[in-house]
């Protein structure tokens, strides 16, 4: 279907798609708790799971060529179409995984996560506090605010320039299994370790584009600049440092995903008994499954949060570049 077809089709109608998968997606959930229905009805579930997969498809793909003219409605769209697509991803892998008797241990369903979760939230909250709250956003900010002094250092001197950018990219390609138990050894088995690691993570990725941003402004601008009489620290903030934001935020949001990822892994090594990579370790080998999925739920929630947050602070600050205008058109 082309966009100019989908494009005519009425708001209500997409929205009624969607309405009616919710209604046989509840009717299969409710179905799903009668062992008589997974036993002797698979094929029907299967059916009716695609009906709803197929309804919510058309239903959302209709309305993201919705076109409103307000812009809360278009950001209102957005989040139906994003939300409801994850909702469905969710329904069916639910729906494949009890009418398949998959085993527990090798893949939980939903319900049982949420179960834990909300069964868990002390635990939870610990960790939690213990992985994000005081490793990662320790060595996030170290990490990303020494990368940037260091570029503008860099841009400044031009050997350390091209000194450190080999070496960056060298550092970059270090895994982090390597480099977690040294970190571990340095600066023992609380958080400090976990940072350290979320710190050499974060602070080449935003060396190496902070530099590469630096260098986006035109030679036109740069010599009116220079007209001007202007020195090397009035062109840095009044031209190169906006010029330069893209970037930097491209780099915010890539150490955003490496920071938790770091951490995760980093407590793996070495920690207290508390924290997201304790806990996913010791409870595999517990066999709890269910507890582990809780752990990379809570972990890919917060990490979209965070990468949500840098993106909207991102959208404030750089509303001037085409690629802001663009989505907002």
């Amino acid at each position: 279907m082309s966009a100019q077809a989908n494009s005519t089709i009425p708001a209500w109608r997409s929205l009624a798609a969607v309405a009616l998968a919710v209604v046989i997606a509840a009717f299969v959930l409710h179905t799903l708790d009668s062992s008589a229905f997974v036993a002797e009805r698979k094929g029907a579930g299967l059916t009716l799971a695609v009906a709803v997969w197929f309804l919510a498809w058309w239903g959302n793909a209709s309305l993201s060529y919705w076109r409103p003219k307000s812009p809360l409605l278009a950001r209102l769209r957005d989040g139906f179409v994003a939300l409801s697509f994850g909702l469905v991803l969710l329904f069916l892998w639910e729906v494949l995984v009890r009418l398949f008797e998959v085993p527990f241990i090798l893949l939980p369903p939903p319900s049982a996560i949420g179960v834990r979760i909300a069964s868990s939230i002390p635990i939870l909250a610990a960790d939690v506090y213990q992985t994000i709250f005081k490793a990662v956003l320790a060595g996030y900010l170290i990490g990303c605010c020494s990368g940037f002094a260091v570029a503008i250092l860099a841009d400044r001197f031009l050997f350390l320039r091209r000194g450190l950018l080999p070496i960056g990219n060298m550092v970059s390609a270090l895994p982090i299994i390597g480099v977690a138990p040294i970190m571990v050894m340095w600066f023992g088995f609380d958080w400090q370790s976990k940072a350290a690691v979320v710190t050499i993570m974060t602070f080449f990725p935003m060396l190496v584009n902070t530099v590469a941003g630096l260098t986006a402004s035109g030679q036109m601008e740069r010599d009116l600049m220079r007209t001007y009489a202007s020195g090397y620290w009035q062109s840095l903030f009044k031209l190169r440092l906006p010029a330069a934001a893209p970037f930097i935020f491209n780099a915010l949001k890539i150490n955003s995903t490496l920071a938790l990822i770091g951490a995760i892994v980093a407590e793996f090594f070495g920690t207290p008994v508390v924290g997201m990579g304790f806990r996913i370790s010791t409870e595999v080998g517990r066999m709890n499954i269910d507890m582990v999925w809780a752990e990379i739920a809570v972990a890919a929630l917060i990490g979209s949060v965070f990468y949500g947050v840098i993106a909207l602070i991102e959208r404030g600050v750089t509303f001037w570049h085409p690629s802001v205008r663009g989505g907002q058109a």
